[in-house]
This record gives structure tokens, C-alpha cells and sequence, in this order.
């Protein structure tokens, strides 16, 4: 009998918009301190919940090497062999966080696939393990064995589709869903990575490590050289590859968008395809956002004007994994029969856009600051916290959610 327990909430995210920060922190194998990134999302007000709690998982669940904590969604109504949607959280985030601040839990209840959010085991900022030899090999340890091991518990546990598995994640999540895709080809039919790096951009010696030289869009390599070395992943591996879509804003100053064509030039090269679009879509899914299709595998999106403060789309990802798909037919990896018939349920149209995080807030309460001055981007404020109120000079104590508040 396998023990679950439940993870309650004492608030419900409510608020409108919150912004994304830079944070600084010390690394024992670096001189000096290396920048990380922290986004917090939060349900749009016009959105409802999502009907039931988080479960924590806390039974054995297979290798999970570094402890990563696994979290889970179950919709009151799962589809027929469910399929399974993977949503590692941001920097500095939660599994609790990315479960408050996504649509994709609440039109699960909809659409009856499953959702496991794992929670980073990082002391230093809750960034995903997308650097060492262990998590960028196949079955080779780190935070994607952990996260891999959740995925195979779920699917024996809730007869999931193992045709059906995603991954969808931003900035650091994406940076992990691009590591499952290469590490786990044989695991995952489809990946959503918005504002992201290409799989071992930040490949190092370490757990966690920090690449500013990736992050700045300094790492480039040619399509061969990337695809040599996600295949050097899984060595010998010759089957079906995953798709992939990525997103990227043109004015993203925590991850270049240089790292959006490095993106492009590893997936085309992996997977047999054009290294440019055969189809180019101005104005698609929104006004300056241009999608660029490569092949029915992968496609790119450049948000013009956009910051890392990216906006995600939850009917954009659910028509990528064809989640709103009830019969035989839907999108799978090909192994097995695949039938004929299939029907999709329309999403309803205020669902249409997921979490916004925009560069808009307020400031908080004016009480007098207290404490030595927080350097920018750092924490000043928030329900608990018990730190410096005061912010140096040229900034002041931002709002960002109940829960946080940052010098800007």
C-alpha cells in the first residue's frame, strides 16, 4: 500500500502579474558569485483553480539519486490510459509554485491526462541539475534519473500511456525538458521548452553548475556538434527521437536569445531535419511572434520585444501534445497499433492563454526598512520573512506576490 500525502494550501495565487528576477549566490568551484534565474508564475484572476490538491508522493519510487521530490496532479476523472505531462519548475521555484501558477493543471481535470511536478532538491536556488555527466546521460543519475523514475512509478501505478509522455517547463524547466528529450529519447514523445538552452549548453563538472558563458549566448556550436553530443547521451541508442518546440524572447538578457538558434541547430541536426524553416509564420500566435516549422518535429518561435519574462500559451502546448485527443489516433510515440478514430475536445477560449509574468508591479507597504541594504534583484520582503526590509540606493522594496518581494 503506497502512502500519499496530501499537499495543502493555506492561499490561493490570485494575482495578476509578477516579475522575473536576477539573483546573485556563491558556488564553491567558481571565484566569483554566478547569476541564477527565478521566475514566479501566478493563475491569471479570470482562471479557476484546479479542482483537486497536489499529492506528495513519499513511497519509493524508483532511482532518484539526488533526491529529487515528486509531486503529483490526479484529475477527479482520468482519460483511458492516461498520458503523463512532466512540468519541472523555474529557478528559485517549487513544485507547490508551478502547480499554483499553470493552467495545465486545471484543464487536466478537462482533458484527464496526468501531471508530475517534481521539486528540485538544489539548496542554491532550486535551479535543475542540467550540467553534470550524470543527469546528461541515460540512466546515469542526477535530477532526470529522479525525474524519469517518477514518470515510470506513474504510469505502472495509473495505467498511463507510456506512448504519451511530455515534458513542458520555463527557464530552468526548460532547460530540464531539453535534458529529458536528449537523455530520455526512449521515455518522452514530446517536449515544450520556453526560454531555455540547448541540452549540455551547460554541461560541467559539477551538480548545478552555473554557465554564464552559455547563458550569455557565448557557447556556439554547429548543428553536428550539438547532435554529437546529445547522442553521446545515450550511446548506441538508434530509435525514434522525440519532438521538440522551443520559444524564446528576442530581449531576454538572463539567457540570450543566441541560445534559442543553438536550440534550432541541435534539434534540426538530431532529427534529420532542415537546418532552415520550410514554413514561416509571422504574427502567429501572437502579434511579433514569428514560428518558424522545420519539419512536423520541431518548430521554434522568436518573440520579438520579449524578455525572459516570457509569456506561455497552455492551449500552444496542449495542441503540441495533442492532450486534447480522447480516442486512439492522437499524437504517440509508434510503438504499438495505433488506431483510426480519435475525437478532440475544443479548449475553452479563457483558458486560451496560461500564466502571464510581466515586468508591471507595485511597491510594497511603506513601512520603514529595516536591516543592512539588499543588493538588486535580492529578496526585501513577504509573508515570513524575517530578513533586511531596506534596498540599496536607486532601488526601492518591489511587490512581486504575497510571498515576495525584491529590490528593484
Amino acid at each position: 500500500m503506497f502512502l500519499l500525502f496530501v499537499c495543502c494550501f493555506s492561499y490561493q495565487l490570485n494575482l495578476s502579474l509578477q516579475r522575473t528576477f536576477l539573483y546573485s549566490f556563491p558556488m564553491s568551484s567558481f571565484k566569483t558569485a554566478l547569476a541564477g534565474i527565478s521566475i514566479f508564475l501566478s493563475l491569471l484572476s479570470s482562471v479557476s483553480s484546479a479542482a483537486n490538491p497536489l499529492i506528495h508522493i513519499t513511497e519509493p519510487f524508483g532511482p532518484n539519486p539526488t533526491n529529487v521530490s515528486f509531486y503529483l496532479y490526479l484529475p477527479s476523472k482520468l482519460a483511458p490510459s492516461p498520458p503523463i505531462l512532466v512540468n519541472p519548475h523555474w529557478c528559485q521555484g517549487t513544485a507547490q509554485a508551478a502547480f499554483a501558477g499553470t493552467q495545465l493543471a486545471t484543464l487536466a481535470d478537462i482533458y484527464g491526462y496526468i501531471m508530475i511536478f517534481p521539486s528540485s532538491p538544489n539548496a542554491e536556488g532550486q535551479c535543475w541539475d542540467v550540467s553534470s555527466p550524470q543527469t546528461l546521460s541515460h540512466n546515469g543519475g542526477g535530477d532526470s534519473q529522479g525525474i524519469v523514475s517518477m514518470v515510470k512509478w506513474t504510469l505502472q501505478k495509473y495505467n498511463g500511456d507510456a506512448r504519451r509522455v511530455f515534458s513542458m517547463g520555463t527557464s530552468s524547466g526548460a532547460m530540464m525538458t531539453n535534458v529529458l528529450l536528449g537523455s530520455y529519447p526512449d521515455v518522452f514523445a514530446a517536449g515544450s521548452a520556453w526560454a531555455g538552452v540547448a541540452f549540455g549548453c551547460y554541461a560541467g563538472n559539477g551538480y548545478a553548475v552555473w554557465s554564464d558563458a552559455c547563458a550569455t549566448g557565448k557557447i556556439v556550436k554547429t548543428g553536428a556538434e550539438w547532435k554529437a553530443i546529445v547522442e553521446a547521451a545515450y550511446p548506441g541508442y538508434t530509435g525514434w527521437r522525440p519532438k521538440m518546440q522551443v520559444f524564446h524572447g528576442t530581449a531576454d538578457q538572463v539567457l540570450y536569445p543566441q541560445n534559442l538558434q543553438e536550440e534550432i541547430k541541435e534539434w534540426t541536426a538530431v532529427l534529420g531535419l532542415p537546418s532552415t524553416p520550410v514554413k514561416t509564420l509571422p504574427n502567429d500566435l501572437k502579434s511579433g511572434w514569428t514560428t518558424y516549422i522545420y519539419g512536423e518535429k520541431f518548430m521554434a518561435v522568436s518573440a520579438q520585444g520579449v524578455t525572459h519574462d516570457i509569456q506561455t500559451n497552455a492551449a500552444e502546448v496542449l495542441r503540441w501534445f495533442d492532450l486534447t485527443c480522447t480516442g486512439t489516433g492522437c499524437f504517440s510515440r509508434p510503438e504499438g497499433t495505433v488506431g483510426s478514430s480519435s475525437t478532440s475536445v475544443a479548449i475553452p477560449t479563457t483558458l486560451t492563454t496560461s500564466k502571464s509574468v510581466s515586468s508591471t508591479s507595485t511597491t510594497s507597504a511603506t513601512a520603514t526598512p529595516t536591516g543592512a541594504p539588499q543588493v538588486k534583484w535580492g529578496q526585501c520582503g513577504g509573508l515570513a520573512w524575517s530578513g533586511t526590509t531596506a534596498c540599496v540606493s536607486g532601488t526601492a522594496c518591489t511587490f512581486s506576490n504575497p510571498y515576495y518581494s525584491q529590490c528593484l
